[in-house]
């Protein structure tokens, strides 16, 4: 997604210079092909810069690129806006924030929704946190990444909101496989799921973009579940203190964690829509 998201910024007449932690991505190229140009290393991508957005998997990543010992706190210059659009909640992005502002650094979380074909497509949702101010400097940028653009309010804010999105995402995907399940319990084409569903109450972008993959088998990921355990890690551990509990996030947790063992762990690498293969394993 960083690759799609680096490049439709370049096609935007920006001068972006891009890095990657491992050289050989797909996304490297998608970059490089766009207009951006590659650089070797953290400091020559953001030393004489203002703008500085980060795209990574887990906390510890974010960390590290923008913390650790090569990262971009060592090397950014004084009062750079920094970025990030990963996922990692609200509860490290305020953290990570404090930490980047000691350093007289500005800093937002804007997490992203809408897979890689948002990303592809330049229609990506983001939901920022941060100050107003920071918000109207950067909007542009997030424009020529995404059509739906949110300031939600303080740092951890983006991150909250994309909390109650994957909390979203994952019980429609349940829903969406309970479906298929019932249509071929009642030799009914699946098909039918996704194409008279789809028009109703019951449409959503899921079902428009991946039921057709979930008939055809076609598990490839466009976000892979390894993630969105770790999506659903993160929102269970805000809800900790709360007196409520989340059984549908369990289930869904508990469905994704049986497919991510699959295939000798492997399971790990499919989209989302792999999830009708915990069906499948329940029903043998």
């Amino acid at each position: 997604m960083g690759g799609s998201m680096a490049a439709n910024l370049a096609h935007h007449g920006y001068e972006v210079k891009a890095w990657n932690r491992t050289r050989d991505r797909p996304g490297v190229k998608i970059a490089a092909d766009a207009g951006a140009t590659i650089v070797d290393s953290i400091q020559t991508a953001v030393e004489d810069v203002e703008i500085i957005f980060s795209c990574v998997g887990d906390v510890s990543d974010v960390e590290e690129v923008l913390l650790g010992e090569a990262g971009v706190v060592n090397y950014a210059q004084t009062n750079a806006l920094i970025v990030d659009l990963s996922t990692i909640g609200s509860v490290a992005a305020k953290e990570i924030g404090q930490q980047l502002q000691q350093q007289n650094l500005r800093f937002m979380d804007a997490p992203v929704s809408g897979g890689d074909i948002g990303a592809q497509n330049g229609t990506l949702t983001i939901m920022v946190g941060g100050k107003d101010a920071d918000f109207k400097v950067c909007l542009p940028l997030f424009e020529a990444m995404g059509k739906n653009i949110t300031l939600c309010g303080d740092v951890g804010s983006g991150q909250g909101v994309k909390m109650c999105n994957q909390v979203l995402a994952s019980l429609t995907m349940i829903g969406i496989c309970e479906a298929m399940q019932l249509a071929k319990h009642q030799g009914i084409d699946p098909n039918l799921v996704v194409e008279v569903c789809g028009t109703g109450a019951a449409g959503s972008w899921a079902l428009s973009n991946l039921g057709s993959k979930i008939v055809n088998e076609d598990y490839a990921p466009g976000f892979a579940i390894e993630h969105m355990v770790k999506d659903l890690r993160l929102a269970q551990s805000i809800n900790e203190t709360s007196e409520h509990n989340l059984p549908g996030t369990e289930l869904a947790d508990r469905l994704f964690k049986t497919v991510r063992a699959m295939d000798n762990g492997q399971g790990k690498e499919q989209g989302t829509q792999a999830m009708i293969r915990a069906y499948q394993l329940d029903k043998s």
